[in-house]
Formats: C-alpha cells, structure tokens, sequence
C-alpha cells in the first residue's frame, strides 16, 4: 500500500484533503510562530513543516517510512530555504521515541500508526512539552455510513466516529479541543481526484510495470468508492487539542 501510494501521490504536496490555504489557516489557529518546535509523526512529503518554517518560523523534526515522501520533503525544505530548521528522518512512526519535547505533536491523517485514535494519542503525550499542542487529523463520519460504505471503503465502523463522537473519544483521553479546521468537498476532490489523473498517466507511461495491475485496481476502488460513498458521509479534519485542566 506504501508503494501504491508514493505512485499515486506523486504529484502531491499535502497528502491529505487539505488545500494550501487551509494548511496555512490550521498554522495560524494553532499559533504557530518563530521558535514554535514541531514534531510531526508520518510526515509524508513534510509540507506542513516546511510551509509553516517558511511562513511562521517555526522549526522541527518529521519522522516517516517513505523514502520517497522523505526525499521530496529535504527538496522542499531546500527550496523553501528552511532547510537549516526542519530535519526529517526515516523511521516507523509507530515506533519513534523523541529525545526531546516538542511544543507541538502532529499526526495528520496516519492514526493508524498507534492502532486507531487513542492508541496514536498515546504515543504523542510523551513528545509533548507542558502546555503544548495535539494535532491530529482523523476522519469521521458525516452520517451514520451504510454497511457497504464501510466495505467499500475498508473501514469498520466502529474506526471512526460522528464528530460529536470523535470529541467524546478526545474528552475520554483527557484531551481539550480547543481548535479545528475541517476539509470541505472540494478539497476533498482535489486530493482523491487528482491522484485519478496521476496514476492515468503513470500507467501509460509504465504499461509493463509490475505495480500496473494493482495500480488499475486501486485508481478503480478509488473512483467507486469515493463517488459512491466518501464524498457523502466521511469527512477529515485536524483537530487541536490540549490536556485538559484538572
């Protein structure tokens, strides 16, 4: 799965439903400013952490499995010129132990890496300075999902909750939401949509690949399922949280 989506990503700089402008308004609801240390656990392409050292001056550290992701992350803090304030690092995110604590711990997208939402809460509290910030984007559910929607979209039910539900699962960690910024339709179509066209073109100019046949089917599940049923009841979202007071 790594691989199908290093292909179909290729042409990605966020790689969730996220546009660049509301990368940027989660930076700046968050506070992010110079100095802020950020940690981001499955970085992907690094955008986040580039983009806000850019903008914001903030520095940090991205942790990921994808050479490839990682390798388009350096390029970006390059030309980006903040490459003297982000380091990225090849690692299971799943696994990583920080040495130091950051002021944010971000997961967006990847909560899979601690075996669901409270399972990753667990792994970023230790990186985490007092006082500091969550971030973590988590799917949830629009309306009650049909059961062939959980099947097609290979996730049981029970993965993902309402987004009352999902503030229920963050109260019982402990955690405060104190933030959001929720994806919309659109920016949901140009992160599902696109990578359509990506792997199109991949295909045609790798016809005899061995990745080809799985490429067709993975852009053929895309297609089905995301018409038939992501775009109506699943949504993404980062939501920032805090410990909550005693």
């Amino acid at each position: 799965m790594l691989r199908h989506h290093e292909i179909a990503e290729a042409d990605h700089r966020i790689l969730n439903p996220f546009t660049e402008e509301k990368l940027r308004l989660l930076g700046e609801v968050s506070r992010i400013g110079p100095g802020t240390r950020i940690l981001d656990l499955a970085c992907g392409k690094g955008e986040m952490l580039c983009r806000w050292a850019a903008d914001f001056g903030s520095a940090g550290h991205g942790v990921d499995l994808s050479e490839v992701f990682l390798a388009a992350a350096r390029e970006r803090a390059v030309e980006l010129d903040v490459a003297g304030r982000v380091t990225f690092e090849r690692g299971d995110a799943g696994r990583y132990r920080a040495a130091e604590r950051f002021d944010v711990v971000a997961c967006l997208g990847a909560t899979w890496i601690g075996g669901g939402l409270t399972g990753t809460i667990g792994l970023m509290r230790p990186a985490l300075a007092d006082g500091g910030l969550l971030l973590i984007g988590e799917p949830y559910w629009i309306d009650d999902p049909p059961e062939a929607a959980s099947e097609a979209l290979g996730f049981a039910p029970g993965d993902f909750a309402s987004l009352a539900g999902t503030l229920d699962r963050f109260e019982a960690a402990g955690l405060e939401l104190v933030e959001m910024v929720l994806a919309d339709p659109d920016s949901w179509d140009r992160y599902v949509a696109s990578q359509w066209w990506t792997i199109h073109e991949w295909l045609r100019a790798n016809p005899g690949d061995p990745d080809a046949p799985a490429m067709r089917e993975f852009a053929a599940a895309s297609r089905r399922s995301y018409l038939a049923y992501n775009r109506r009841y699943l949504g993404w979202g980062v939501f920032v949280l805090r410990a909550a007071a005693a």
